[in-house]
């Protein structure tokens, strides 16, 4: 070792010598974290531009209310932001479903108000706390009849309907499961994001094989890659997924 060979002290000055190299030191490692992190975001999924629509006001329709396998309202009287015809996802605020509120108004005509979320072809209403939010209506209600779409085998990721329409973004992955089986367990409308789409639906509404409520055996693999088998059925202007859960399989 060179007797006058420049050696850095913490505490002492910077040797002349060195302060170039550790200025090039120091300039390639902010660069190498700035390059690591732009690596990253791109690498992931875009999570598109889902949101609470709180632009477009407080919306008020009228509709047919059909609670399974989770409640949705068939539109019959739109508003700027939704036509007439739509059938809307629905929920109440926070991690909750509109179920206690809404049973007793099952295959009735009702009035609706609150705050519209998409993200793309999904859409969902969020019921206002107050009472008078979701009320009784008047006409004849009419629930679309079901359309069978035939018996499917698709692989994708079972989702809450809430935070995919734009409540969270991305909303979905690994990394928002344990929100997602709260969300879904509080009455969340859970969404099955299909790889291959069904008749142009790439989000579906899940439900168990009896038509019902997703059970246990489904909710445990939310936010994971799996592929179910089950039939599609097209009820308004949605999608539902009547899965077999025997038939869940884990994707890698």
């Amino acid at each position: 070792m060179k007797r006058n060979a420049p050696f850095f002290v913490g505490y002492l000055p910077v040797p002349r010598d060195l302060r170039l190299v550790l200025a090039i030191s120091a300039i390639a490692f902010v660069l190498a974290f700035v390059i690591a992190a732009w690596a990253v975001g791109i690498s992931q999924d875009n999570p598109g531009d889902g949101r609470f629509r709180f632009d477009l006001g407080r919306q008020t329709v009228t509709g047919v209310l059909e609670m399974r396998p989770y409640p949705v309202l068939h539109v019959i009287e739109g508003s700027k932001a939704i036509e007439t015809g739509e059938t809307l996802m629905l929920s109440g605020g926070g991690k909750f479903g509109v179920a206690p509120r809404a049973n007793q108004l099952d295959d009735m005509v009702v009035n609706a108000k609150g705050i519209l979320l998409n993200r793309g072809t999904i859409r969902m209403l969020q019921i206002g706390n107050q009472r008078r939010d979701l009320t009784a209506g008047e006409g004849q209600p009419t629930v679309p009849e079901p359309v069978n779409l035939g018996r499917w085998r698709l692989a994708g990721e079972i989702c809450d309907g809430k935070c995919l329409a734009g409540a969270m973004r991305p909303g979905r992955g690994i990394a928002h499961k344990a929100c997602a089986e709260l969300c879904i367990q509080g009455g969340v409308p859970p969404v099955f994001v299909t790889t291959q789409p069904v008749e142009g639906h790439e989000f579906m509404m899940l439900a168990d094989a009896d038509g019902g409520p997703i059970m246990e055996q489904l909710l445990e693999k939310v936010g994971i890659y799996v592929s179910l088998e089950g039939r599609v059925e097209q009820r308004g202007s949605i999608a539902v997924f009547i899965a077999d859960p025997n038939s869940l399989a884990v994707l890698p």
